[in-house]
């Protein structure tokens, strides 16, 4: 095998490996804050993040001089591969539009059911990703990045303000990397609120499925690597940082209006038809 893809490889894995040690470095820390700060002084941003933030602008950095090569690579064998051309168009599906169907139908299911833990969880989901979603597009529309398919031999294609013109230099960075890696990030940390010990489980599930949808991404030519690195830390930060805004003032707006209501029918009260009732 020649030395140049054994050096590939082990890049590859130095970046594969380095991603999920470092959710977990900052999953950690979410873990040792959030059972004592309900209604906690210490500011939404911390020190600890800028380190977090650091480490995947390092993880990014190091992937750019890797994005030909991974663009070349998957669009090479991998492409024969049926199972893998299933696998890539499902999970999109689920990321974007499926996340908002679900964070819809999550919320809506638990505010009929009266329960508190499902509609938090939907509400929270989809603020993330919406959140996130906004500020990536404004990353998209001024980086100006082509995307892949556009020239596979140009992966440092920016021009300032190109994203405004055309959706082929919006590559920068991955919309769905930033969706799968916000609602896993969301669930994660709810799941950790309920059930501590359901972590070890939901965690890797929904990293996972976040990861793939990220590598489905780059496999349909769609995104650079550093792309989806980027959108996933963004993913990340939006979906830690709601769940903890949320926790740590459960008296703001959006809880207290979108939460703090019961839906009662009416026909109970004369009524045939469904009443939402504001809760103190």
């Amino acid at each position: 095998m020649p030395r140049s893809m054994h050096s590939l490889r082990a890049q590859i894995m130095v970046v594969a490996l380095a991603l999920p040690s470092l959710m977990a470095q900052s999953g950690s820390a979410c873990a040792q804050s959030t059972d004592s700060t309900r209604q906690s002084k210490e500011p939404l941003f911390t020190s600890r993040d800028a380190i977090v933030a650091a480490g995947f602008a390092a993880i990014a950095a190091a992937a750019i001089p890797l994005d030909r090569s991974f663009a070349d690579y998957l669009q090479g064998a991998p492409q024969t591969n049926r199972f893998f051309k299933k696998v890539a168009v499902t999970v999109e599906a689920i990321a974007e539009p499926g996340a908002f169907f679900i964070g819809g139908a999550l919320y809506a299911a638990g505010r009929l059911s009266d329960n508190e833990r499902m509609a938090d969880l939907g509400l929270h989901g989809t603020e993330a990703i919406v959140i996130g979603l906004a500020i990536t597009n404004v990353i998209k529309f001024a980086a100006g990045r082509a995307r892949p398919f556009v020239d596979n031999n140009k992966p440092h294609d920016f021009e300032f303000g190109r994203g405004l013109k055309s959706h082929d230099y919006r590559s920068f960075p991955s919309g769905h990397a930033l969706i799968g890696f916000a609602a896993a990030a969301v669930v994660t940390d709810e799941a950790r609120r309920w059930r501590p010990e359901s972590v070890w489980y939901v965690g890797p599930a929904m990293y996972g499925g976040a990861m793939l949808v990220a590598a489905s991404r780059m496999y349909d030519n769609r995104h650079w690597a550093s792309d989806v690195i980027v959108g996933a830390a963004i993913g990340i930060v939006s979906g830690r940082k709601i769940v903890r805004y949320h926790h740590t003032h459960p008296d703001n707006r959006i809880d207290r209006w979108l939460l703090g209501v019961s839906i009662v029918n009416g026909a109970g009260l004369g009524e045939a038809r469904l009443i939402v009732l504001p809760q103190r």
